[in-house]
């Protein structure tokens, strides 16, 4: 099932949110748009990262604002699914003025998922343009759409005992100030409960009827099967409305990664190219608490990473994680 839920990442104000979903096969982006202008930071922690305009990013750098942040399937191929976000930018007369011309700045990261279907069908220009003319302020679907489209996770002891994945979205308000997070979770590791620390979704026993428990797997002996480095990750964006700097976001986003290594297990390993963006629209009109925000960016990071794949829906090649429930 495709859920949407009221507590989502559209809950910050000046933040909508877009998916493209190919029918063709698995895969497909998804668009944070802040076509106002948003101060951004980034973290990436997978060793097999695949990024647009991370380094922009920086404190050290000069731009100050974003205008929106991609999300792809398709592995280094989606990332030019960020031009087509740039030309509906254009077509509005948004971006940063330079000299005569409007250069929309989109940060962008891409997840693996070209062994599902046909991997010459990815996400390209003309699917992260048709992702912006689907954005809105409501509630984003779930699942198996956009950036999740082709998601799977528990990939360790190989794609054969993997499970769907997908995206997903939640949101917290505390003190004043909202903090969300959209999700796309295609770890090769499980995702795990923090409430329970039992998986949720991933590596399956070999006759595939029960879940493995990757971890107890580990301390049992039974070691992960070779995989191909790069074939997994997991992507996201982290929303506040907040006023923060451009290192208060960097802050923001790395302290977001403790909600992934919550929920999925293990994580940032070396076929994964874990990537969080944060985003800061500021229209609570004031800073907050940097210690607060991130605390909220972890929990909602990792309830983000749980709703995507609850909502995932089974594919041929892949059970989901009600087929489990």
């Amino acid at each position: 099932m495709n859920e949407s839920i009221a507590a989502s990442i559209v809950d910050v104000a000046g933040v909508s949110v877009g998916h493209f979903t190919d029918k063709r096969r698995p895969t497909g982006c998804s668009v944070v748009l802040t076509p106002q202008g948003a101060v951004c930071g980034v973290d990436v922690r997978g060793a097999a990262p695949g990024t647009r305009e991370t380094e922009l990013l920086s404190p050290l750098n000069s731009v100050e604002q974003v205008h929106a942040v991609l999300l792809a399937g398709g592995s280094a191929f989606g990332l030019d699914a960020a031009g087509g976000v740039m030309r509906w930018l254009e077509e509005r007369g948004i971006g940063v003025a330079v000299g005569t011309v409007r250069v929309p700045i989109v940060p962008a990261a891409i997840l693996f998922d070209l062994w599902l279907g046909d991997a010459r069908i990815r996400p390209d220009a003309d699917a992260g343009y048709a992702a912006c003319v689907a954005a809105s302020t409501q509630p984003p679907a779930q699942g198996n759409v956009g950036a999740g489209a082709g998601a799977s996770v528990g990939k360790l002891y190989g794609p054969a005992r993997a499970m769907k994945g997908g995206i997903g979205t939640a949101s917290l308000r505390v003190g004043g100030f909202t903090v969300a997070a959209l999700v796309a979770v295609n770890a090769l590791g499980d995702v795990v409960d923090p409430a329970t620390g039992r998986p949720v979704a991933g590596a399956r026993t070999a006759d595939g009827t029960q879940l493995l428990g990757t971890m107890n797997a580990f301390l049992a002996g039974e070691l992960p099967a070779p995989f191909q480095p790069g074939a997994a990750t997991t992507i996201g964006v982290i929303a506040t409305d907040a006023a923060l700097t451009k290192a208060q976001a960097n802050k923001l986003a790395q302290m977001a990664h403790d909600g992934l290594a919550r929920s999925i297990n293990p994580v940032h390993t070396m076929g994964d190219g874990d990537t969080l963006f944060a985003l800061a629209t500021g229209a609570a009109g004031r800073g907050a608490d940097l210690t607060l925000l991130g605390a909220l960016a972890a929990e909602v990071t990792a309830r983000a990473v749980l709703s995507g794949v609850r909502a995932a829906a089974r594919l041929p090649e892949l059970p989901c994680a009600a087929d489990f429930a």
